[in-house]
């Protein structure tokens, strides 16, 4: 079992080069990684970029082996109906899109060996008083998940928890992972029955749990390539245990993010 050492991390950013030709292989640092339709996973119901070509190429892209592995991301984080939230609030789809390919791109120019890539990064699930939540319609959602497919952009669901169970939290993500562009997050700051009144906290056995529940899931419906697991911690008490929190659960990856304000440049 390998246990996890963390570190403190953050979200960066890289832009997509998408290939114009589906016979145009893609350099992988393990192989030549060429797509096919049998390597993509299919989008969901309809094509999100209108043109199905595209979306094998795009599909096939997001889930390369080693994608999430030799990249950096640059993610801007928010709710798209608050202004106060983040940036995502801030602007339509489009104009965010253009602003946090600029950023990843300035991220991407400094980063030598490693790539970047942009990505909307959703607070799907609002802790409310008494530890409610309240979810982001899943039309709203889907409307972010499809417009970042069609522009090389990945897509962080984030859940806050409340006073539910971490489990409880992870069935309401899970079924957005059958977006090829969709990655997980839980912010335990919000695990609580008092919010803004306590900091939350979850404990390494919900962390591991949580771990193996996505990667079942993904090993369930047959969903390709590695996912992300973002798990927020700005406090030692908001992961309990921490030192026995796993980090081998393949093929998700634990991303640990120190969340919250500060100067530039920390």
């Amino acid at each position: 079992m390998k246990r996890m050492s963390f570190t403190r991390g953050a979200l960066f950013s890289f832009i997509l080069f998408i290939p114009g030709n589906i016979n145009t292989p893609v350099e992988d640092p393990v192989k030549v990684y060429r797509f096919s339709v049998g390597d993509f996973m299919p989008f969901p119901e309809k094509s999100p970029s209108g043109n199905v070509i595209n979306d094998i190429m795009l599909g096939s892209m997001f889930t390369l082996p080693s994608l999430m592995t030799t990249n950096y991301v640059v993610a801007y984080y928010g709710h798209p109906n608050s202004r106060i939230m983040g940036i995502v609030g801030r602007h339509p789809k489009n104009e965010l899109a253009r602003l946090v390919k600029k950023t990843t791109a300035a991220y991407a120019s400094i980063k030598g060996s490693r790539g970047a890539l942009p990505a909307f990064y959703l607070i799907y699930g609002t802790c409310q008083p008494k530890g409610e939540i309240n979810l982001m319609k899943r039309e709203l959602v889907e409307s972010y998940i499809r417009y970042a497919f069609a522009n090389g952009i990945l897509v962080y669901l984030d859940h806050q928890i409340g006073r539910h169970s971490v489990t409880h939290a992870m069935d309401q993500l899970l079924p957005f992972l059958k977006y090829p562009n969709v990655h997980l997050a839980l912010d335990p700051e919000w695990r609580t029955a008092r919010p803004m009144r306590e900091i939350g906290f979850i404990d390494a056995v919900e962390l591991n749990e949580a771990q193996r529940q996505m990667r079942d899931y993904m090993v369930a419906n047959g969903i390709k390539g590695k996912r992300h697991l973002v798990i927020h911690q700005f406090h030692a008490k908001m992961i309990r245990n921490r030192g026995y929190v796993r980090s081998d659960l393949d093929p998700v990856i634990l991303v640990h993010a120190t969340s919250g304000g500060g100067p530039p440049g920390r």
